[in-house]
């Protein structure tokens, strides 16, 4: 368990598009670190930066200030060469920057009620979409430039989104997906998935982004606790394996295709076709594996899963005998941990814990 004290706070995490590298950053620098070896890639000492966003594995960053001086504005966005440790352009802002995402053809910046679109190869302002108050900056953005996707906020009282298409420029779709506010937001890196969760954390919703009302349903607990992240798997499809951090320092993970197979059959039978939406909308509890205690409860975390090995079924492609998932967790009190979440032909699943290692113990590059 990363319970260990750090000794300053994490101030932001983010991994790239792919899932390939991470940023953290706390009072006084930031660190780019490659997820496969865990390898320090780049390391600045300027200060105090709230977000560090990666383009894949690039030297292209945009940074944004955490106002602790008075060079790095929060309302001042940096992009920023790790190959030459400078500037290449500033954009500046009239309020705090909340949010950035980035893919190959477009740059994302979010405002509390204001959300910009720009062509990132020249930087010109392609759109402006007025949002619900996001204080938080939630957020999630594709990397797939043929379904590019944004997602926020559509409203503070309930938990609908907002799907937005940044290469079309114009609103795709509007989701209702929870009663309460939104918590957390993920999109499939194939820009097809949409995962949701509100405040009250009991119930992960995922949406099928063509077709706005079907949604499925995975119950992560009876109690209300913080989402802290959703992630899906890679995938050019339906993503195999779903996965959830939370308050309460447990790491969710759901078998999303075989649960969405399993669940297309019975709702050919008689049954399936009598039971109400509400009621078959819900996938099988068996299909939620979870890892207790990986994290002291209350500590923010962040996973994402980097890479699924399968060995497919001999009657249908879309059975497999066994899943192998490679989950990465980053906490905001400085770890990195890797596991591997293997589940069987029997839906039985094992959770190791491959490797962990303090991230503020790491200095210099190697």
């Amino acid at each position: 368990m990363a319970n260990q004290s750090s000794p300053s706070p994490i101030y932001c995490v983010s991994f790239n598009q792919d899932n390939s590298g991470f940023a953290i950053s706390w009072k006084d620098s930031f660190k780019i670190f490659d997820s496969t070896t865990g390898r320090l890639c780049y390391e600045r000492a300027a200060g105090a930066f709230v977000i560090v966003e990666m383009l894949y594995s690039s030297d292209l960053l945009a940074i944004v200030g955490a106002g602790e001086q008075a060079s790095l504005s929060p309302r001042r966005l940096c992009l920023f060469k790790t190959t030459t440790g400078s500037p290449l352009r500033e954009l500046n802002f009239l309020t705090s920057i909340l949010a950035v995402r980035m893919n190959k053809k477009r740059l994302v910046v979010m405002l509390l009620e204001k959300t910009f679109v720009y062509d990132l190869n020249t930087l010109v302002m392609l759109d402006t979409i007025d949002t619900v108050p996001n204080p938080k900056g939630l957020c999630a953005f594709s990397p797939c430039l043929e379904a590019c996707y944004l997602a926020v906020p559509a409203s503070v009282t309930k938990g609908s989104v907002l799907v937005y298409n940044a290469m079309d420029l114009q609103s795709h779709s509007e989701i209702d997906a929870h009663r309460s506010p939104l918590a957390a937001i993920a999109l499939s890196s194939n820009g097809m998935y949409i995962a949701t969760a509100s405040e009250q954390g009991t119930l992960i919703r995922v949406h099928l982004v063509s077709e706005a009302t079907k949604s499925f349903s995975f119950r992560r607990g009876t109690y209300p606790s913080t989402i802290y992240s959703l992630s899906f798997g890679p995938s050019t499809e339906l993503p195999d394996i779903l996965v959830a951090t939370s308050s309460s320092g447990s790491i969710h993970a759901f078998s999303l295709r075989l649960a969405i197979n399993q669940r297309s059959k019975r709702s050919t039978s008689f049954l399936g076709s009598v039971l109400p939406d509400s009621v078959s909308d819900a996938l099988d509890p068996a299909h939620h594996h979870v890892l207790r205690n990986a994290v002291s409860s209350g500590i923010r975390s962040y996973a994402v899963v980097r890479k699924i090995d399968k060995l497919e079924g001999s009657s249908s492609p879309s059975q497999f005998t066994s899943v192998r998932a490679t989950v990465s967790v980053i906490t905001y009190n400085g770890y990195f941990q890797e596991y591997t979440l293997s589940i069987n032909n029997k839906n039985e699943s094992s959770w190791t814990l491959e490797r962990e290692f303090n991230l503020f113990s790491i200095t210099t590059t190697r």
